[in-house]
């Protein structure tokens, strides 16, 4: 196939380059062409414009970082739903709002083309590794025919319901870990406090009942002091306001995401939103 792919950050370069090593021809199109360079010289093409990536493509995606950016790519003056053309189908794989989802659904029927929303959960790692979790809202025949470009970039792949479900499941995804975040610092910060070793610490308890995906990825990270960015402080803490926003609409109650939502905010506070999620850790430490 041919497909647009915008958005090559820190996820999307590996995903964008699985598309490739499957055969597809892929254009990219970024603010910074730098950021694509290693696709580049990959076999990537590249295009000015998401306008311009998206002309002949039949399948376009979109992996950027805000509700706005999403909305630009597809809607704005040089974005997909300008020159896409009739049965392309159209992918956000970006965290973002339901309700921009089911606009955008909207709009590309509008144009007598597909949409769906597919938002993806395993950081970096799982994009490295094509072993993503994929959540997806939209027709089952766009879903079906689009698949094996899922299967190439993740593992777990499940289609949600129409429209807008893909991106209320990552909205439950993250609601999950941020409190499992909380655990993972915390569990951390008692052990330092209390003197114990923290290698043999975390052998245990991530071996155990406590055990979670924070425990076996994110934690060892911490002990190395790596905080790198494999999921950034500032997309974790828009999730968060988005599935808040959710959480109001419903009339739901849901405290420990309200808990982690102050402490991220505090992670912000300090300077460190360019960091991982990981970095909530190192905050606790120096709250002591």
């Amino acid at each position: 196939m041919k497909i647009a792919f915008v958005g090559t950050g820190v996820m999307g370069k590996s995903m964008a380059g699985h598309l490739l090593k499957a055969g597809h021809e892929v254009v990219v199109s970024t603010r910074t062409k730098a950021k694509a360079e290693d696709l580049l010289q990959a076999g990537a093409k590249w295009a000015d414009t998401p306008a311009e990536a998206c002309r002949g493509a039949q399948v376009a995606i979109s992996m950027v970082g805000y509700p706005q950016d999403v909305d630009e790519v597809w809607r704005g003056p040089q974005g997909f739903l300008t020159t896409a053309a009739q049965g392309c189908i159209l992918i956000d794989m970006t965290t973002s709002s339901p309700a921009l989802a089911r606009e955008l659904a909207q709009a590309a029927q509008a144009r007598g083309c597909a949409a769906l929303d597919g938002p993806v959960s395993g950081g970096d790692r799982g994009a490295r590794e094509a072993t993503l979790t994929i959540m997806v809202g939209g027709a089952a025949p766009d879903f079906e025919a689009v698949k094996p470009l899922f299967a190439a970039m993740g593992k777990t792949i499940v289609l949600q319901g129409g429209p807008g479900t893909g991106q209320l499941c990552k909205l439950a995804n993250q609601i999950g870990i941020a409190s499992g975040m909380i655990a993972m610092s915390e569990a951390l910060a008692f052990a330092h406090a209390t003197g114990l070793n923290l290698e043999t610490t975390l052998q245990s308890i991530s071996g155990g009942g406590a055990s979670s995906w924070a425990l076996l990825n994110l934690a060892p990270r911490v002990l190395k002091g790596d905080f790198a960015p494999g999921f950034y402080v500032k997309h974790f803490v828009k999730d968060i306001g988005l599935a808040l926003d959710v959480a109001r609409e419903q009339k739901i109650q849901l405290p420990g995401l309200e808990l982690a939502a102050k402490l991220y905010d505090q992670v912000v506070a300090a300077g460190q939103g360019d960091l991982g999620t990981q970095a909530l850790a190192r905050r606790y430490f120096e709250l002591r």
